[in-house]
């Protein structure tokens, strides 16, 4: 009987317990301490929006006859918005903590989803100055991203323009550089900057593209992998208590 209960404890004991899920709220409390260590201010915003909020819901609560009604209300609003402004915010704070450094332009690309085809890895790399290209693919067509000064990286999406036209002679191939030069596309514009490009290819015709770029691979170099934006902060979803 012993024997039993002294494997029964050790069985106990040696079983790996599984991850605890982080509940939305630890999610709200990483974000803000993420935010709070770029913008400081962020702790105003979120106070200053709530108290405002609350104050019109108020104002309008004592006019209309329902206060109690608009109170309730009120903080509704008031913690949606509060919300809505730290995942604004948190946003803005991790892509100013990658910005300048090797791979934040895939990281930020990384996060387009849907309709789009895009490389985890640069397809050109120079491995002494780190510049980078990367690649993907919509319905837009072929959207090849530079990650490095103007006049260095000019030539290096020229070569890969090339190479795709070669591949894919009648698909629409166009260029971004991610960067802070004259004529460049900073880092918090540069999601919006693709999503703008107008529309050429059907679904089919994407992935039929998709497959002819895989025989163009990508660059077999040992780089420095992107910093994911969101492994920075937590998820959007779980920011805004979904």
């Amino acid at each position: 009987m012993a024997r039993k209960k002294s494997e029964t404890d050790t069985t106990a004991s040696g079983a790996t317990k599984p991850e605890k899920k982080q509940r939305w709220y630890h999610n709200v409390r990483d974000a803000y301490r993420l935010t709070r260590q770029v913008y400081p201010a962020i702790t105003w915003m979120l106070l200053g929006t709530f108290v405002l909020i609350m104050a019109v819901a108020l104002a309008i609560g004592f006019a209309w006859g329902h206060p109690i009604y608009m109170t309730f209300f009120g903080l509704l609003v008031s913690l949606t918005l509060m919300m809505v402004v730290l995942s604004v915010q948190t946003r803005k704070a991790s892509y100013r903590q990658i910005d300048g450094r090797p791979g934040a332009a895939g990281a930020v690309l990384g996060q387009i989803r849907r309709g789009w085809n895009v490389e985890q890895e640069p397809v050109a790399v120079n491995p002494r100055t780190q510049d980078m290209v990367f690649r993907m693919i919509g319905r837009p067509g072929i959207v090849l991203v530079s990650e490095g000064p103007s006049h260095r990286v000019s030539r290096m999406l020229a070569d890969e323009k090339r190479k795709v036209s070669r591949v894919a002679p009648n698909v629409p191939v166009h260029l971004i550089q991610y960067g802070n030069d004259d004529g460049q596309v900073p880092i918090s514009k540069l999601m919006g900057s693709v999503r703008k490009l107008d529309k050429k290819l059907t679904a089919a015709e994407v992935a039929q593209v998709g497959k002819r770029m895989q025989a163009l691979g990508s660059a077999k170099l040992p780089v420095p992998k992107g910093i994911d934006p969101m492994r920075a902060r937590p998820d959007r979803k779980a920011v805004k208590g979904r």
